[in-house]
């Protein structure tokens, strides 16, 4: 896959992020461009200048380990930024075919197994949930569904949350802090498109958001990855109201691409009797169609 654009912009804002006193040289004066010149990065990773211009217009295919690593420290680069400068490299020689997770049947096709649905249905204490890279909701317990029910009241938002965060006004008010969440999507969708370039359905919801949304589309151009296993997130639903919850997300080895996240709440927290109280709403709404019972917690 030609994916030299992509390498280019990724490498260009990293080398824009790092400013010479941050890699302990010397500002100087008249300083043309943001960060970084390019000889600056070519001598912090022990390479020349015209090797270090010929990676950066994109040319990754061959590139040996050691050589990505040198450039990695010299950019200061995180885990999740590696990562993807790795799955960069990998799909412009052509070697992530072999890495590659096999290829996903669309969201309308993809079942879960009984075993899996029993999984989650067996979580009762907080919202669980499976996503693909693409943050397509796949798969989801009662009290998934029922704290998830903005995102699936809406058929416009096909149950996909990045399209949710950044198509639907509801989303403004289900999270509180709607700039951390805006970040951390894009961030997740640009991780998936360098690990799997070839995603067809990825770049349809790419070109989508990045028509229709100019928040999306700024994101979308500071190429910013990310890892996204645990923390803390604020949420404001429409029947319960304000909720702090924890999250953990599980890669599924089952399932190669697909993320298990599980949501609970601090133990005699107020968070954790709003979601007994979200659990009794949904068990009243249990047998009902999705936009029914959703839309009647509004």
């Amino acid at each position: 896959m030609d994916n030299r654009e992509e390498v280019r912009e990724f490498l260009t804002s990293r080398r824009a992020k790092i400013t010479p006193e941050r890699a302990g040289l010397p500002a100087g004066p008249r300083r043309r461009v943001p960060g970084l010149r390019r000889s600056e990065v070519a001598a912090l990773a022990d390479m020349s200048v015209e090797y270090y211009a010929k990676l950066e217009r994109g040319n990754l295919a061959g590139v040996s380990p050691s050589v990505l690593e040198a450039l990695a420290r010299a950019l200061q680069l995180d885990e999740a930024e590696r990562a993807h400068l790795l799955n960069l490299a990998q799909a412009a020689d052509g070697s992530d075919v072999l890495n590659r997770p096999r290829r996903r049947r669309t969201k309308d096709q993809w079942r879960p197994h009984r075993s899996l649905q029993w999984t989650l249905d067996a979580i009762t204490a907080g919202p669980a949930f499976v996503r693909n890279g693409r943050m397509d909701m796949l798969a989801a317990n009662p009290l998934a569904r029922a704290f998830y029910a903005d995102v699936y009241a809406v058929p416009g938002n096909q149950a996909n949350l990045a399209r949710f965060n950044f198509l639907d006004p509801a989303s403004r008010r289900f999270y509180p802090d709607w700039d951390l969440f805006a970040d951390v999507a894009v961030a997740i969708l640009r991780t998936e498109a360098g690990r799997n370039p070839h995603d067809k359905d990825l770049h349809d919801l790419v070109g989508e958001l990045s028509t229709r949304s100019e928040e999306f589309r700024t994101r979308w151009g500071a190429h910013n990855v990310r890892h996204h296993g645990t923390g803390t997130k604020r949420f404001h639903h429409s029947a319960v109201g304000e909720l702090t919850l924890a999250f953990e997300g599980l890669e599924m080895a089952a399932e190669p691409g697909l993320t298990l996240t599980i949501y609970t709440a601090e133990p005699g927290s107020p968070s954790e009797e709003g979601l007994r109280l979200l659990a009794s709403w949904a068990a009243t709404h249990d047998g009902d169609s999705p936009s029914t019972s959703e839309n009647a917690g509004r």
